[in-house]
Formats: C-alpha cells, sequence, structure tokens
C-alpha cells in the first residue's frame, strides 16, 4: 500500500511538471504568434467570486442537500452562510469526499443518469475561490435562487409529469432516544385484484426527522410468485414464509428512487403486501416515524417486454459464514454469481457499514476476459451512493458471465469511521457488524434480443487494472 502511494505521489509530481511545461510552451508560442502572453496569464488569474463562480457550482450540484431545513449540517445559499466554511469546503472537494460520488473515474463504466460529481474544472474553481480569500463579489453578478420542491413533492413527479398511482406507507415507529439498533418489520396490503407493471419507485423517510435515525429501509414483495428469478433479500436470503417477490426497493441515504429502462419493469400480482425492513439507529432524541414508497405504474394495456430484478450480489463466498474481519486488519473478501441467461445491468451501488472500504464489481465474460464495470474505492458509510448508468453505457452481457464482486474492510486506526479496530467484526445486521454485497437491477433477456444487439454494438474492453486497496 505504502509503495503504491509513493508511485501515486510521484505522478501527481510528474504530472504536476509536464502542465508546468506545457504551459511555459503555449505561453512562449503565443508570444511567438504576436499574442501578450500577459493577456494569457490574466486569463488563467482571472479572480473567481462567490457570486459569478462558485454559486452556480453550489445550485448544481450542493443546494439540494446544503440549504435551511435540508438534510446537511450547513447551508451553502448565501454568501453569509458560505463564507466561515470555505477551508473546509476546498478540502472536502479537493479529497472527492463532497459532493458524495466515491466512484473511481479512471477505471469502468463513467456515465451515470444521475452524476452529481464535481468535474475537475469546478474543483480548481473552488479551490481558488478559496485560496484567494473567498470573495464575495459583485452582487449584480449572483444569480436567482434556485427554486427547490417542498418535502412533500416526491422527485419523480417531476420526471412524469404527475403524482404517483400508489402511496404505500409502513405503520409508525417510535425510535428511543438512547437505544441499541431496531429493525421494524410490518407488512402493508397493495389491495390489487390483477397484475400490475411497474414503471418507477421512489421511497423515502416519512419526515426530515425520520432521516436521521433511519439507516436504511427494505421493501420486500410478497406475492405468489412462481419466477425463480424473484426472490426476498440479497441473494440466496430468503425472506419471511414461502412466498416470492424479490425487493420492490431499498433505501438508504444517498438514494431516492428508481426508474426501469425502456420496455421494463418490476411485477406485481394480485394479493401482494409489502413486507418492511427497516433498521433505525439512535441519535440522541426520540423520534416517531414512517417509510413512504411511491409507485407509478404502466397503463393497464401496456405490458413491458422484461422484468427487471434488484439482485444483492454478495461478496463473499457462503451465506451465513461470510465475513471474518480480523481486529486490526485491512480483509478483502469475494463472490462469484453466474449469469443464467443474457443481462442487462442498471446500476451499481455497494452496500457495507462502519468498516467498508471499496467494491469492484466485474464481469467475467464466457471466453476468459474480464471487464471491470465499476469501482468504488473510497466507500464511505454515510452515503450509500448508488451510480445508475445511461442507457447506452449500461453493461449488456452474455450468458454464462460471472458477475464477480470484491469488497475490503479496513478494520485499522486509519478508518475514522471504525468505532473500535480492536474487536473482531463478523456478518450481521447492526450497524456496528458488516455487509459486503452489491445491489444491482438486473434485467435478463432473450438470446436474440442479445445477438441483436452484440451486432451493432463493439466488445466493451474497458481498462481493468485499479488500484487495489
Amino acid at each position: 500500500m505504502i509503495e503504491a502511494k509513493l508511485q501515486r505521489l510521484m505522478l501527481r509530481s510528474m504530472g504536476a511538471t509536464v502542465l508546468a511545461i506545457g504551459v511555459v510552451l503555449i505561453l512562449s508560442s503565443l508570444a511567438i504568434a504576436g499574442e501578450p502572453a500577459s493577456t494569457v496569464a490574466g486569463a488563467a488569474n482571472k479572480p473567481v467570486t462567490f457570486t459569478k463562480d462558485i454559486v452556480p457550482i453550489f445550485q448544481e450540484k450542493c443546494q439540494d442537500c446544503h440549504r435551511k431545513d435540508s438534510m446537511a449540517p450547513m447551508s451553502l445559499v448565501t454568501y453569509e452562510e458560505t463564507r466561515p466554511w470555505a477551508r473546509s469546503i476546498k478540502e472536502r472537494v479537493v479529497t472527492h469526499q463532497m459532493p458524495p460520488w466515491h466512484l473511481d473515474k479512471t477505471v469502468g463504466v463513467q456515465h451515470f443518469q444521475n452524476d452529481r460529481s464535481l468535474s475537475d474544472e469546478q474543483v480548481e474553481t473552488i479551490a481558488r475561490w478559496v485560496d484567494a480569500g473567498a470573495p464575495q463579489g459583485d452582487l449584480k453578478d449572483m444569480p436567482p435562487p434556485k427554486k427547490f420542491s417542498d418535502d412533500n413533492t416526491w422527485q419523480l413527479e417531476k420526471v412524469f409529469g404527475r403524482p404517483p398511482d400508489m402511496i404505500v406507507k409502513s405503520d409508525p415507529y417510535t425510535m428511543q432516544a438512547v437505544s441499541q439498533d431496531q429493525w421494524w418489520k410490518p407488512t402493508a396490503d397493495l389491495n390489487l385484484t390483477e397484475p400490475r407493471w411497474v414503471k418507477a419507485v421512489e421511497m423515502r423517510p416519512g419526515t426530515p426527522a425520520g432521516r436521521k435515525i433511519t439507516h436504511h429501509a427494505l421493501a420486500h414483495l410478497i406475492q405468489n410468485d412462481t419466477d425463480p428469478a424473484a426472490k426476498n433479500g440479497p441473494d440466496d436470503d430468503a425472506g419471511p414464509g414461502a412466498a416470492q417477490g424479490g425487493v420492490l426497493m431499498e433505501w438508504a441515504v444517498g438514494k431516492t428512487g428508481d426508474i426501469y429502462r425502456p420496455n421494463t419493469g418490476k411485477l406485481l400480482l394480485p394479493g401482494s403486501k409489502i413486507w418492511w425492513d427497516i433498521h433505525y439507529h439512535a441519535v440522541g432524541e426520540t423520534i416517531r416515524d414512517h417509510v413512504e414508497l411511491a409507485v407509478w405504474l404502466y397503463p393497464k394495456d401496456e405490458k413491458p417486454k422484461y422484468r427487471t430484478y434488484l439482485t444483492g450480489f454478495q461478496a463473499t463466498s457462503n451465506v451465513g459464514t461470510r465475513l471474518d474481519i480480523q481486529p486490526n486488519t485491512i480483509k478483502e473478501t469475494q463472490g462469484f454469481h453466474v449469469l443464467k441467461a443474457p443481462a442487462i445491468l442498471g446500476n451499481f451501488q455497494p452496500h457495507m457499514h462502519l468498516r467498508g472500504k471499496a467494491m469492484a464489481l466485474e464481469a467475467i465474460l464466457p471466453d476468459g476476459t474480464t471487464q471491470m464495470i465499476s469501482y468504488v474505492d473510497h466507500f464511505n458509510f454515510n452515503w450509500m451512493n448508488n451510480y445508475i448508468y445511461t442507457d447506452d453505457a449500461a453493461p449488456v452481457l452474455p450468458k454464462g458471465t460471472i458477475i464477480h464482486v470484491t469488497a475490503w474492510h479496513d478494520n485499522t486506526t486509519a478508518n475514522r469511521n471504525n468505532p473500535d479496530p480492536n474487536q473482531w467484526v463478523g456478518w450481521g445486521d447492526r450497524t456496528v457488524d458488516e455487509m459486503a454485497h452489491a445491489w444491482v437491477n438486473v434485467t435478463y433477456i432473450s438470446e436474440e434480443d442479445y445477438k441483436e444487439w452484440a451486432a451493432t454494438h463493439k466488445p466493451q474492453r474497458p481498462a481493468t487494472a485499479f488500484n487495489r486497496q
């Protein structure tokens, strides 16, 4: 690890040197061509101000959370609110901790529907602003304030232009101010008398206060489902009873909803129910809350061609003896899962707890070649990011592909989220226990559709080399 870090530092130093040389050459060539070098240098040193340069970035990438009465600890709407945090803002964006987007941008798929990361140019702009003393600038340059939807409006209403067809609520639960972690598992009837196909779902805690105590929530489908691909829980976990239906959605901080790809969806059967699995943790105040699930349906006369399954690909080999993380160690575990039919992978959402460090999702193709799909190199337990691929970038894989998931857990003092590096850690539901699986929306397609896709797409061979932990 130390050698790898030294190599990265050397490369960065070399890159900076090359950049400096390049700038000198450019300035020299411009001067020779008759363009004053001072003009170019002046453009590079153009003052960066809050009103003209920083607010547009914050409105695009930060203010949805960083505003009054929202989930972030401070507001970044006005200059007066932002200025005291300038140094902290620079440190967070330069180290790519904020906005929360923990994906390695050098390998795998890089096109996402929900990319909220900052570009290199935006990071540089924020850093220059802070280094210059965080000037406010001319108030005339301030853009109009961003308008936010209220907490009662579903985000996907803006996408579909209408409210959801169904809203399902869990029974409320009171989480005490001081308590062990709690799991609330009530059921709710969907009151369906005929099959209906789901186009999109969105889930959230019932109140802003509920976000403080809700670690994550699962909405399992309980229905008499004969499809063997429909299961409850991640991968091999069976749900309650014999009924199968799969996981309709999983919510965690940083994730809101799923829109299924064209001509795909999830199936609700008559008599189906939601079996909630809500993980609450204490935050020092008593809070009573519930979880809500919004569902947008296809029209009754419209049936999508394919069914999508939220699948938990484990990064371990055996269920029940999944994890064995010794004190003061970094542990690597792996899991392998064979696709029994051609499939489209819609997203990548790593799920681990406090010791989670990194997770890689790879495909081992039937010809033996390996394709890196996504690699989260600095996992953050506080943000369960869901990386949703664009339609043209979503991996399409042949039958027999092996989905290879690798997870790393850091049970050392280097992990600032680690409550106790001297403790042995195993698999479990509590926050202080660990998990290691990737939530992926998998859509199985026919051989004919796969061949048609393959005929018009060159084989994808993204770089597989990445910095192993």
